[in-house]
C-alpha cells in the first residue's frame, strides 16, 4: 500500500477528488494518510470527514521542519492539491522525484511566484492565448520548474471568461491528476 501526504491551503477540491479516487479504486493499492493544512481551510474538514488524519501547521519559516517531523516515514508521495506556500529548496531536494503539485496552465507559459488560480487564468486571457489547460509536475527548488508528468490543454473559446477558462481547467484537473498519481506512484522517477 502506497502512502500519501497531501498538502492544501483553500477549499480542498483537488484534495476531494484524490480521496474519491483512493476510495473507488481509480488509484489503487494507495491510502491517503496525512493531510497538512497551512491554514484553517475546508481542505482540513474534507480529511476529517473521511476519517483521514489532518494537521496545521501555520505558514513560515518553520513550515517545512515542522511538516518532516510528522510525515509518515513510509511517505511514498507529496500531493500539492492547491496549496499555495512555497516549500524551500532544501525540503525539495530532499524529496526529490516525490512531490507533485498540479498547475492551471500549460507550463512552461503562465507559472511562477504569483502565479496560482485566477492570476494565471487572467494573464492568459490578457496575453491572447489560443489554448489553456493544466499541468501536473515534479516539484523542484524553482517555482513551476519542474519536469512535466502530465499536461492535457483545450482550444478557448471567443468571448472566454474568467469563470469560463476556470471550470474547464478544473474539470481537466480532476482528470488528470488521478492519472498522474499513479504514473508517479507506480513509475517514479
Amino acid at each position: 500500500m502506497k502512502n500519501i501526504v497531501v498538502l492544501v491551503s483553500g477549499g480542498g477540491t483537488n484534495l476531494q477528488r484524490i480521496i474519491d479516487c483512493v476510495e473507488s479504486g481509480e488509484i489503487p493499492d494507495a491510502q491517503i494518510s496525512l493531510v497538512v493544512a497551512d491554514r484553517d481551510c475546508f481542505g482540513l474538514e474534507r480529511a476529517k470527514k473521511h476519517q483521514i488524519k489532518a494537521e496545521k501547521i501555520p505558514r513560515g519559516k518553520s513550515f517545512s521542519e515542522e511538516l518532516k517531523k510528522i510525515l509518515p516515514e513510509n511517505t511514498d508521495l507529496i500531493v500539492l492539491a492547491g496549496f499555495l506556500s512555497i516549500l524551500p529548496a532544501e525540503f525539495c531536494t530532499s524529496f526529490s522525484g516525490k512531490i507533485i503539485n498540479i498547475h492551471p496552465a500549460l507550463l512552461p507559459k503562465f507559472g511562477g511566484k504569483g502565479m496560482w488560480g485566477n492570476h494565471v487564468h487572467d494573464a492568459v486571457l490578457k496575453a491572447g492565448e489560443k489554448e489553456s489547460g493544466a499541468t501536473v509536475h515534479y516539484v523542484t527548488a524553482g517555482i513551476d520548474e519542474g519536469e512535466i508528468i502530465l499536461q492535457k490543454s483545450f482550444e478557448i473559446s471567443e468571448g472566454e471568461t474568467l469563470e469560463t477558462l476556470a471550470q474547464k481547467i478544473h474539470d481537466i484537473e480532476f482528470e488528470i491528476y488521478p492519472k498522474a498519481i499513479n504514473k508517479v506512484l507506480n513509475f517514479p522517477l
